[in-house]
């Protein structure tokens, strides 16, 4: 472990292309493992996150391979093995809860772990719902490690969802797919459904109906293969969201960045950034496997404090890091609201940025039990401080991201977990004229 800092930038310019989105990744390689016939996956995030997801899939029995060209071919199977060792998911949240889903209507004992901050994340929200799908799990605190024991349980199951959780709805999806009967997921809030999309694209019976309370009703008739598909990954938004906010701070900035998917329950932090001031225009707009894409171009912008309702978190809850150094560089007051999901992210985000905001230099503070407010002078914050990124790649990449336009250059102690979801970010940045290098004393 050592320090990288991040110095003052004076502009950011290019044409770039960024990596695939983690979420829609892993949902390939799940699906396509079990799809009839071989699914040809273009884009693949090669990130660590997925690189798990795609080595518990093989520990698994599945035929998944790289070509030359950065095709991965996922050949599915009609039955997982029972592997012969513990699977280390790492640090990917996504990617574990997922595979608990699949693996839970699968006859076999599977142990699963992973890293000190993926063994600290709370898994009941996962596990007590699937346990009534008829699956069984043995822990000690609700937490990894993990032995599961999956079900054919061919009962018809339905959920209230308590939460607005991606990552919930889409293991229960996942969890009904080999049963004969169907599975019903009611979500109060819609969140991003990646999940659903990638389904009808192979082949699911899957219906999702609109409620007059605006949630969704979520229908998968389940007992029937899938049929494998070419998929095409567009870039991250979320990536693209630490970009995007580096061209809007850093004067005389002037970026695009291509082939961003454009899920509309993903932009949250766009229509954000928007309201602010923010130079932002969509480009060569088009669709791919079901999912909206375009190129976003980006100029530096005077940016001004804006208040985020706690609606808005279900469409970028993970962006909330990145939006709030933004909101350091805008004139006036912001407050984001609803943030209790980012207590038990990779680490305890909410206060992450509270206390990062603070070492730099901002007026950042607490409001009630799950917002913040941030006060901005319309001035570059002073920076200097060290951020602890505690293992968490988008605390890393926000602060990074700081420093390329504070005052003073920001220090971080750890940018190994930026490795999980963005390999290249440090060499992209500087190719596009930022200075972020190790730090020497």
């Amino acid at each position: 472990m050592h320090k990288t800092v991040s110095e003052k930038t004076n502009r950011l310019t290019g044409l770039l292309k960024i990596p695939g989105d983690k979420s829609v990744s892993h949902r390939a390689l799940l699906l396509g493992s079990v799809a009839m016939g071989t699914t040809n996956i273009h884009g693949l995030l090669e990130s660590e996150d997925v690189l798990n997801t795609a080595k518990a899939l093989q520990q698994l029995g599945t035929n998944i391979r790289r070509s030359d060209n950065g095709v991965w071919t996922v050949t599915g199977t009609e039955s997982f093995n029972q592997p012969d060792s513990v699977i280390d998911m790492g640090n990917s949240g996504t990617g574990v809860r997922l595979l608990m889903g699949l693996l839970s209507a699968y006859p076999i004992r599977v142990e699963l772990t992973g890293d000190p901050s993926l063994r600290s994340r709370p898994m009941k929200r996962i596990t007590d719902p699937l346990s009534e799908t008829g699956a069984v799990f043995e822990t000690t605190d609700g937490k990894l490690p993990i032995t599961m024991q999956g079900s054919l349980n061919e009962k018809d199951f339905g959920y209230v969802m308590p939460v607005a959780s991606a990552q919930l709805k889409s293991a229960l999806l996942l969890a009904g797919l080999r049963k004969k009967q169907k599975t019903t997921v009611f979500e109060p809030v819609p969140c991003r459904d990646h999940t659903e999309r990638m389904l009808k694209a192979f082949a699911a019976d899957i219906n999702v109906k609109k409620r007059a309370d605006q949630g969704n009703e979520i229908t998968l008739y389940g007992g029937k293969r899938l049929k494998a598909c070419d998929v095409f990954v567009p870039a991250d938004i979320s990536s693209a969201a630490f970009i995007i906010v580096a061209a809007l701070i850093t004067p005389q900035s002037d970026i695009t960045v291509t082939d961003v998917g454009l899920n509309p329950l993903r932009t949250g932090i766009l229509d954000v950034l928007l309201e602010m001031g923010a130079d932002i225009r969509y480009e060569n707009e088009r669709e791919l496997c079901g999912e909206p894409v375009a190129d976003i171009h980006v100029r530096s912008s005077v940016l001004r404090g804006t208040e985020v309702s706690a609606q808005k978190a279900p469409s970028m809850i993970d962006e909330y890091p990145i939006l709030a150094v933004a909101a350091a560089f805008a004139k006036g007051r912001t407050v984001l609201n609803g943030l209790s999901e980012l207590k038990v992210k990779e680490s305890d985000r909410f206060s992450a940025i509270i206390e990062g905001l603070k070492k730099n230099g901002v007026d950042c503070r607490q409001i009630g039990e799950d917002a913040i407010k941030i006060q901005g002078s319309g001035k570059k914050p002073c920076g200097g401080g060290l951020i602890e990124a505690k293992l968490d790649h988008r605390i890393a990449m926000s602060f990074m991201v700081m420093g390329m336009a504070s005052e003073n250059p920001v220090l971080i102690d750890d940018v190994s977990s930026v490795a999980t979801s963005f390999p290249d970010f440090i060499s992209l940045m500087n190719k596009a004229g930022a200075n972020i290098h190790d730090y020497c004393d």
